[in-house]
C-alpha cells in the first residue's frame, strides 16, 4: 500500500530520496570546474573542452529513455541503485584513465548515463512510494534539490582540487553514488510499479506517452524551461563581466561568479514556492503567466548592459526566478496527468526532451550572439538573451491545451 504523503512515513521517504539525490550528485559538475586545468593541461581547443561537457548531456539523452522507462517493469529502486554504481564507476574512470578528448568524452558520457537513471527514476521511486495530497509539494522539493546537488559538486570538486591532484579529486567524488545507492537499497523496501508487465518491453509505452496530449503539453514546456535555464546558466557570468565592464561605474562589491552564484540559488525557493502557487490559484493559470514573464524579461534582461550593476544583477534575478517558478510546477503537473503505469515512460520523453533543449541552447545562444555583432555588443547580448525566451508563448500554449484536455476526460 502507497502512504499517504501525511504520513510521516512518506516523509522520510521524501527526506531518504533527496539525500541521495545530493549524494549522487557529487561528480555532477566535477567536469566543469575542471575544465580551464584539463583544456591546458591536455593542450585541447576550447571546441574539444566543450565537446567534453556536451558529451555529458549525450550520454544522459541516450540512456534516459531506457532506464526511465524501465521503472514501468521494475522497481525504480534497483534501476536507480545500478545506475548510481555506474556514476561512481564513471568518476574512478576518469580519475585513472582520462588524457584526453576521446577518453574522457567517453567517460563523461558515462556519467551522464547514471544520471539519467537516478534523477528521474528516483522522483518515479518517490512518487511509487508516496500519494496523496502532499504529493506535489514533496515532487517541488526533490526537484529543487538538484540546485542543492549542483552546488555542493561545485563547492566540493574545488576544495579536494585545492588540496590535491584533479584525479584524485575525481576518484574521491565516486564516494558520492555509492553512499547514494548504500542509502536507496537500505532505506526503500522492495516496491513494484503499479500495473507492471514485465512482458511486455518498456520503450513500446513511448509512443504512447508521445500521443498523450495532456502530457505532452508537460513535456514542450518543460523543454522551453530547460532552453531558458541552462542557456542563461552557461552565459550568465560571461555576461555579468561584459556588463560590468560596460557600465563604467565604481567597483561592484560583488564579482560576476559571486553575483551568478547568488542569483542560482534564489532559483531553490522560487521553485518551491512557485509550486505552492500553482497548487492554489491553478497550475495552468500560473504557468502561463511565469512563462509570459520570463519570455518578456529575456528580451529586456541582454540589452541592460551599460546600466548600473546592481540594476542589471537585480533584472538577471528577477528574470532567473521567473525561469525557475515554473519547474516544480512542470513536473508535478507530468506526473498528476500521465498514467501511473506509463509514468517512467513520461518522465523518460520528459527528461530527454528538456536536457535536449538544454544542450543546443548554449551552442544557439553563442550562434546568435555572434551573427548579431559579437561578444562586445550591447544589441548582439540583448537579441541572444531574447533567444532564449522565444519559445515561451508557444509553450504556454501548448500546457494550455494539454490541462484543458485533461479537464475534459
Amino acid at each position: 500500500m502507497t502512504p499517504s504523503s501525511d504520513n510521516p512515513g512518506a516523509l522520510r521517504v521524501v527526506g531518504l530520496m533527496c539525500l541521495a539525490e545530493v549524494l549522487s550528485m557529487t561528480g555532477f559538475a566535477a567536469y566543469p570546474a575542471f575544465l580551464a586545468l584539463l583544456r591546458d593541461t591536455w593542450g585541447i581547443s576550447n571546441s574539444e573542452a566543450g565537446f567534453i561537457g556536451g558529451a555529458f548531456f549525450g550520454g544522459y539523452m541516450i540512456a534516459v529513455p531506457i532506464l526511465s522507462s524501465l521503472t514501468d517493469r521494475f522497481d525504480a529502486r534497483r534501476v536507480y541503485m545500478l545506475s548510481c554504481v555506474l556514476s561512481g564507476i564513471s568518476a574512478v574512470g576518469f580519475a585513472v584513465f582520462a588524457d584526453g578528448v576521446v577518453t574522457a568524452a567517453l567517460l563523461q558520457a558515462l556519467a551522464g548515463a547514471g544520471l539519467a537513471g537516478t534523477y528521474m527514476p528516483g522522483l518515479k521511486a518517490l512518487t511509487d512510494r508516496v500519494a496523496g495530497p502532499r504529493q506535489s509539494r514533496h515532487i517541488a522539493f526533490y526537484t529543487a534539490t538538484f540546485g542543492i546537488g549542483t552546488s555542493l559538486s561545485l563547492l566540493l570538486a574545488g576544495w579536494l582540487g585545492g588540496g590535491l591532484s584533479w584525479r584524485w579529486a575525481f576518484g574521491l567524488l565516486a564516494a558520492g553514488p555509492a553512499a547514494a545507492a548504500l542509502l536507496v537499497i537500505s532505506g526503500l523496501r522492495p516496491m513494484p510499479p503499479a500495473g507492471a508487465d514485465a512482458r511486455r518491453p518498456a520503450l513500446l509505452r513511448l509512443d504512447v506517452v508521445l500521443r498523450d496530449r495532456s502530457v505532452m503539453g508537460y513535456i514542450l514546456g518543460y523543454s522551453v524551461h530547460c532552453w531558458e535555464l541552462f542557456g542563461l546558466r552557461s552565459w550568465m557570468v560571461a555576461f555579468i563581466v561584459f556588463a560590468y565592464g560596460m557600465a563604467q561605474a565604481s567597483e561592484p562589491w560583488l564579482s560576476a561568479t559571486e553575483a551568478a552564484a547568488i542569483i542560482n540559488l534564489m532559483g531553490l525557493p522560487a521553485s518551491i514556492l512557485g509550486n505552492e502557487a500553482a497548487g492554489r490559484i491553478g497550475r495552468l493559470r500560473y504557468i502561463g503567466a511565469v512563462m509570459m514573464a520570463s519570455g518578456s524579461l529575456a528580451w529586456l534582461a541582454g540589452f541592460t548592459a551599460g546600466w548600473p550593476w546592481w540594476v542589471t544583477s537585480l533584472l538577471l534575478a528577477v528574470y532567473f526566478v521567473c525561469i525557475m517558478g515554473d519547474s516544480a510546477a512542470l513536473t508535478a503537473g507530468l506526473v498528476a496527468v500521465a498514467p501511473p503505469n506509463q509514468r517512467g515512460a513520461a518522465m523518460a520523453v520528459y527528461s530527454f526532451m528538456g536536457f535536449g533543449a538544454g544542450f543546443i541552447a548554449p551552442l544557439v545562444f553563442g550562434a546568435v550572439l555572434d551573427v548579431a555583432g559579437g561578444k562586445a555588443d550591447v544589441t548582439a547580448w540583448g537579441i541572444a538573451f531574447g533567444s532564449l525566451g522565444a519559445g515561451c508563448l508557444i509553450a504556454a500554449s501548448a500546457v494550455r491545451l494539454s490541462n484543458c484536455s485533461h479537464r475534459a476526460k
